[in-house]
C-alpha cells in the first residue's frame, strides 16, 4: 500500500516539515538567534519596562508560612534551566573523552591546545584594556565559544567543509566548554557554604557507587542528581551548573548517547531560546556610541575576535609548524583560520559569564553589546572565508619570502 495514502494533510503540511526543521543541525542556532533578536526588540520597544520586570518576578516554595528558594525568574532560568544545558555539555564531554576525538591523545592534542589558546589570549586582551579597573572581573567573558552558533554557521556551508573540520570544531568547543565550567567554578563562585557543598559532593560519590553496582535506571540518576546534587550546590554558593556537569559524568556509558540524543531537542528549542530571551535584551541608550567605545566593550570585541584567532589559529599553526601536531584530514590553513573566526562567536556562554561577572548594570550592557558585535563580525567573516573554494595550503607557505 502506498505510504502517501496513510499520511494526513496535518502530517504533510505541519508534522513532517516541523520534524525536518528540528532534525537539521543549523536549526538550533537559528532559533537561538531569533530569540536573541526578539529579546533586543522587546528591550528597546514600548514594552521595555514589562520585558525587564517580568524576569524579576519571584518564584519559590511555601511551607508552614515560610518561603524557600524565593528566587527571581531570571535566577531560575540561569541556575535551573541552564543546568540542563550544562548537563548535556557534560554528556558530550564524557562521550568525547571515552569514544570521541578526545579519546585519542594524538588527535586530541590540536583541539585541546587550540581551545586553551582560545581561552588564554582573549582573557589577556580583555585585561589589557581593563586591568586595574572595576570591570577587570569580566576577563572570563571573551573566553567562551558558543558551540550551537559556531557549528550552525559551519553546517550552513554543507559539503564545502570536510567532516574532519566539523569534528575539530566540535572537539575544540567541548574543551572550551570545560574550560568555561572550571572558570565559573573557581573564579565566579560566591561565598561558599561548605556543609552544603560537601553534601552535594557526597551524593555525586553515591551516584558513582550506584553506577559501579550496575544501576542503570535513569530516574535514579535524575532524582538523586536534582535533589541530592543540584539543590545542595545551589544552596552552597558554588554555581549550580557545575553540579549538572558532575552528574553527567556519573551516567553509565550504556545510557549516555541515548540520553544525550533525547535531551538535545529540549535544550536547543526550549532551554537556550528561553535563556536568550531572559539575557539578551539590551536596552540601548542615546549614548550607544559611548557604550560601544567603552573599555569593556572594546576589550570583549578584540578579546573575542583577535584573541580567538591568535589563540585557536595561531597556536594551532605553531603546533603544526613545530611538528607537534598535524592538521585534520583534508583541512587547510585557511579553513583553520576560518575556525578561529567562528570561535569568536561567544554568545550563550559569554552572556552567562557576564551575569556572573558584573553587578553593575552599565557594565552588563557594555559587555552584551561587545558580545553581539564580536559574534556577528566573527560569524560573518568566518562564513565568508570558509565559503570560498579551498585549496591545500602548506604551513611553510605562510612565511613571506624576502
Amino acid at each position: 500500500m502506498n505510504s502517501d495514502l496513510k499520511t494526513t494533510p496535518a502530517d504533510r503540511w505541519i508534522i513532517n516539515p516541523v520534524n525536518n526543521f528540528i532534525s537539521k543541525s543549523t536549526t538550533g542556532g537559528i532559533v537561538l538567534f531569533v530569540s536573541a533578536i526578539v529579546a533586543i526588540v522587546l528591550a528597546n520597544s514600548p514594552l521595555s519596562d514589562w520585558y525587564h520586570h517580568i524576569w524579576e518576578h519571584k518564584i519559590g516554595c511555601s511551607f508552614d508560612d515560610t518561603t524557600y528558594l524565593n528566587l527571581s525568574l531570571h535566577h531560575w532560568v540561569n541556575d535551573g534551566l541552564m543546568a540542563i544545558f550544562f548537563f548535556v555539555v557534560g554528556l558530550e564531554l564524557k562521550r568525547e573523552l571515552i569514544v570521541g576525538e578526545l579519546s585519542n591523545p594524538k588527535k586530541a592534542l590540536l583541539p585541546i591546545v587550540g581551545a586553551l589558546g582560545g581561552m588564554i589570549f582573549p582573557a589577556l586582551i580583555y585585561l589589557l584594556f581593563n586591568y586595574g579597573t572595576e570591570s577587570s572581573h569580566g576577563w572570563g567573558i571573551p573566553m567562551a565559544t558558543d558551540i550551537a552558533f559556531a557549528l550552525g554557521v559551519l553546517y550552513l556551508l554543507g559539503d564545502k567543509i570536510p567532516t574532519s573540520l566539523k569534528v575539530f570544531l566540535t572537539a575544540l568547543a567541548i574543551v572550551d566548554d570545560l574550560g568555561a565550567v572550571l572558570v565559573i567554578a573557581f573564579f565566579y563562585t560566591a561565598e561558599i557554604n561548605f556543609p552544603m557543598l560537601f553534601t552535594g559532593i557526597g551524593f555525586v560519590l553515591f551516584l558513582l557507587c550506584g553506577k559501579a553496582f550496575g544501576i542503570r535506571n535513569t530516574f535514579f540518576y535524575a532524582i538523586i542528581g536534582i535533589f541530592g546534587v543540584w539543590l545542595p550546590f545551589l544552596l552552597s554558593g558554588v554555581h549550580a551548573t557545575i553540579a549538572a556537569v558532575l552528574v553527567a559524568f556519573t551516567i553509565p556509558i550504556e545510557s549516555l548517547q541515548k540520553l544525550e540524543h533525547k535531551m538535545h531537542p529540549f535544550v536547543s528549542f526550549i532551554v537556550m531560546p528561553i535563556f536568550a530571551l531572559a539575557n539578551a535584551g539590551v536596552t540601548f541608550s542615546s549614548d550607544v556610541i559611548e557604550q560601544a567605545t567603552s573599555v569593556v566593550t572594546i576589550g570583549i570585541i578584540l578579546g573575542l575576535i583577535v584573541g580567538k584567532v591568535i589563540g585557536v589559529f595561531g597556536v594551532s599553526a605553531l603546533m603544526i609548524k613545530l611538528k607537534l601536531a598535524t592538521l585534520p584530514t583534508n583541512v587547510n590553513h585557511r579553513q583553520l583560520f576560518g575556525i578561529g573566526l567562528l570561535a569568536s562567536i561567544g554568545f550563550t556562554m559569554s552572556l552567562f559569564v557576564t551575569n556572573l561577572a558584573f553587578d553593575n548594570p552599565e557594565y552588563e550592557v557594555q559587555a552584551k553589546l561587545g558580545i553581539f558585535i564580536a559574534s556577528t563580525i566573527g560569524g560573518v567573516l568566518g562564513f565568508i572565508l570558509l565559503n570560498k573554494n579551498n585549496k591545500s595550503v602548506n604551513i611553510n607557505n605562510l612565511n613571506t619570502n624576502a
